[in-house]
């Protein structure tokens, strides 16, 4: 079982921390750029790096969770 959770684990943090190295820059905007926001509607939040910390922080605590209950079932 620990062998299991240890290559899953592996296997979650390699598969998130590659997006980051292929996403590209922003696209080049057309005329020298307008000043505008680039996104609609206006407040532009930025969340995708933070979702993906917190999608990791979520499933190494489940993780923890799950192997916990296992190991009390166990013992």
């Amino acid at each position: 079982m620990k062998l299991l959770f240890k290559i899953v684990m592996i296997f979650v943090i390699i598969n998130m921390t590659g997006e980051n190295a292929l996403a590209g820059g922003p696209p080049n905007q057309p005329g020298g750029g307008g000043g505008g926001p680039t996104c609609w509607p206006p407040p532009c939040v930025p969340i995708d790096e933070q979702l993906g910390f917190l999608l990791i922080a979520g499933l190494a605590f489940g993780g923890k969770k799950a192997f916990d209950l296992s190991k009390e079932k166990n013992a």
